[in-house]
């Protein structure tokens, strides 16, 4: 009888056959590698009970002068700012009615309010807030009227319906008196990408370069967010859409008050930008960069390829002077700018087929651009990521990096599993995410069954390899100001990872189940078959809070490379209480198996609460048993 050791190279290997692939790992769900050997990911618990409206597409975070720490979130509804887990409600408003233009009718028994206001310029979804409107003489008063609501029906271009907090009644007649108020929140933004071209369509698509930008302004293309802050105040853009301010020291304490149009700011210029597909801040500069937005002679007409910057230190200074330095940059290759984003040596510009590399230098050029690579694709606004000075991203079918040194491909033992799988029609949805303290770069993206994020793939950049999993978030942002990375999950909730063990979508909290699945190791040649008795596993459940922790190894057999699983016996690996009071490490010390075969894949699963797990190096015995 042998006893053999299984040793496996570490990360998820997909581009070769299973049997080819011996001595590796072919499949696995919420494990990582550390230091070789895979492990179960962290768990993830609610940051509060409060839950956002819409779906999370951006999250940035930043602190104020006195040290309370913030973060923005941007959905397709709303843009609010976190302060301790409690969501405030910033989103711009775009129009404000004057007294009396608003007026209301009710029907009996209903709850459904018809409003009626000359050119409202609503969609379907959006959110109006009334003020200063009476009671129309019933059940709907005034304190029933005067709040925010959401659209729910488009009558026409003067008229619209809403669902009130209360039912009507016979007595409800009047129309809401003649000071009625009402304020429109901007239009809300679609959360699935209609098909089409660039990076919406139809009706609600951006249009085409030189078109007008009430299509853009008033349509619903997949709303993504991009956003920086301008020391402790926010800059907010909606892609394809306005530019927005948002004074923390004016608009602290409750309720906060909302951003606001950057070009309505007291003292700015004329020319100042006001539709983009980007904004950041200049760490080092203090510059406000805008990417694909409005020259100066042309305000409300949208280039793709212009870059405009303002005046340093300053939000209004945007007419080019001798006397500032504020100025632009219009780049000739390419359709459009994808994505910016600033590392230590500069501003990187992602266009639909090259990168560029903007850096700031003085008076009386301001910034200057230089072409890295024309023969790039990134997949989507939202796909690259920095880690200091090194940018990951996700191609077309390729994922890059660049260090300085150049544009690379990386190698991705993954590529075909995840290319071959994906929904090319929802790439706008698709981010890229780091896990610094595990050396991580994700990119989480939807399968080709999915219409919504339903999968990631990590790269581990400092062991260069690669794995995969299951999981719904739409937005992340890594730890830094927090302890853990946060992420935001399509059940409208915010979510600290790494945190605990378990699955804290649910109340009480589930477990997780992860597994990893190794490539078959041959036991036989030839004809010879030969029979595995039992294995010795090797299985630490460090940092577990169960009592009595466990998983569970499985091991299959094959006859040939191509044929079915034929055996297939499975066992538990507990962790006994006795461990746990004694803090020593002993575990089942051996799994009795009858298996017979050519080869066998070894996999390790846990689905049980509060477990943590990591595999070592475990043993299986076998022996000859015969050609047939």
């Amino acid at each position: 009888m042998t006893l053999t050791k299984l040793q496996f190279r570490p990360g998820i290997n997909r581009e070769t056959t299973s049997y080819s692939n011996e001595g590796g790992w072919y499949d696995c769900d919420k494990v990582r590698f550390r230091s070789g050997v895979p492990e179960k990911i962290g768990g993830w618990v609610r940051e509060s009970s409060n839950q956002f409206l819409g779906t999370a597409r951006a999250m940035h975070t930043f602190v104020g002068l006195d040290g309370t720490q913030y973060m923005g979130l941007g959905t397709n509804l709303k843009y609010y700012i976190d302060e301790g887990g409690s969501l405030n409600d910033i989103t711009p408003i775009r129009a404000t009615t004057s007294a009396g233009d608003p007026t209301f009718a009710a029907v009996d028994g209903s709850a459904v309010i018809t409003t009626s206001e000359t050119g409202h310029g609503a969609i379907q979804g959006d959110f109006v807030t009334f003020s200063d409107a009476a009671s129309l003489g019933g059940a709907i008063t005034a304190a029933v009227l005067n709040q925010e609501y959401e659209i729910t029906e488009i009558v026409n271009a003067n008229s619209y319906k809403f669902t009130a907090t209360a039912t009507a009644n016979s007595s409800d007649t009047g129309s809401g008196g003649g000071s009625t108020v009402a304020a429109y929140q901007i239009n809300i933004g679609l959360d699935t990408s209609v098909a089409g071209s660039g990076w919406g369509a139809g009706t609600w698509g951006r249009g085409t370069w030189g078109s007008s930008s009430s299509i853009i302004a008033s349509g619903a293309s997949l709303r993504l967010w991009s956003h920086d802050n301008f020391g402790e105040d926010m800059l907010i853009n909606p892609r394809n859409a306005g530019i927005y301010y948002w004074d923390r020291s004016g608009n602290s304490g409750s309720p906060f008050g909302r951003a606001v149009e950057l070009a309505t700011l007291a003292g700015a210029d004329s020319t100042t930008p006001t539709l983009a597909n980007q904004v950041l801040v200049s760490d080092v500069d203090r510059h406000i960069i805008v990417f694909g937005c409005d020259p100066e002679d042309a305000i409300g007409t949208q280039d793709p390829l212009l870059i405009r910057f303002s005046g340093q230190e300053s939000l209004t200074t945007w007419t080019t002077e001798a006397s500032n330095t504020a100025g632009s940059i219009k780049l000739g290759t390419g359709s459009e700018i994808v994505t910016a984003i600033e590392t230590k040596q500069g501003v990187l510009v992602f266009t639909d087929v090259s990168l560029h590399v903007m850096r700031y230098l003085g008076p009386p050029f301001t910034f200057g651009i230089t072409q890295l690579s024309n023969n790039i694709t990134i997949i989507g606004p939202m796909t690259a990521k920095a880690v200091d000075d090194t940018v990951y991203w996700m191609g077309k079918r390729d994922f890059y990096v660049f260090s300085g040194g150049g544009v690379q491909k990386i190698p991705c033992s993954v590529k075909s599993y995840v290319f071959n799988d994906f929904n090319n029609s929802q790439t706008e949805k698709f981010f890229a995410a780091s896990n610094s303290s595990f050396n991580e770069i994700m990119w989480f993206y939807c399968s080709s069954s999915s219409d919504e994020i339903d999968r990631y793939v990590t790269y581990n950049y400092q062991d260069q390899i690669w794995y995969y999993g299951t999981l719904t978030r739409t937005a992340w942002v890594d730890r830094g100001l927090d302890d853990y990375p946060r992420a935001a999950g399509t059940d409208n909730y915010l979510y600290y990872h790494e945190f605990l063990l378990d699955d804290g979508s649910t109340i009480p909290a589930s477990g997780i189940s992860s597994y990893i699945e190794s490539s078959q190791l041959s036991i036989g040649e030839g004809e010879r078959f030969v029979s595995v008795s039992h294995v010795i596993p090797d299985l630490t459940f460090d940092g577990s809070s169960s009592a009595s922790p466990s998983a569970t190894f499985t091991l299959k057999t094959r006859n040939y490379p191509g044929g079915e699983y034929l055996q297939t016996e499975s066992n538990g690996v507990t962790q006994s209480q006795a461990e746990t009071s004694t803090l020593v490490e002993q575990y089942t010390e051996e799994i009795y198996m009858r298996l017979r075969g050519r080869s066998f894949a070894l996999k390790v699963a846990s689905e049980d609460t509060e477990v943590q797990w990591r595999l070592g190096t475990p043993r299986v015995h076998i022996r000859p048993d015969g050609r047939r």
